[in-house]
């Protein structure tokens, strides 16, 4: 697809998300949970690595306009009941 995911680390366990697709952009806040990685086995992975991976997940799914501007990425199971194990077989 024709679409590019920029990150960008923000305090501590946040980061700004710019998708860009087409001539749309949008811009996210997300923050990364600690206690999600180490319940989902992933404390060692890089952050930003988690951030990308679920935004890839999103826009399999969705178009980045219905994505939300600012969440926590253990609020995607919530939407996407599939989401961490996903997110478990895409980072391993």
């Amino acid at each position: 697809m024709g679409q590019s995911i920029e990150i960008t680390a923000m305090e501590d366990g946040a980061y700004g998300v710019r998708v860009s697709e087409g001539d749309a952009t949008t811009s996210h806040r997300v923050r990364v949970p600690d206690a999600m990685l180490a319940d989902l086995g992933l404390g060692g992975s890089d952050p930003q690595a988690v951030v990308r991976e679920s935004f890839e997940f999103l826009l399999e799914r969705e178009p980045a306009t219905s994505i939300l501007g600012d969440f926590a990425l253990d609020r995607i199971a919530d939407y996407f009941p599939e989401y961490f194990d996903e997110l478990r077989a895409r980072l391993s």
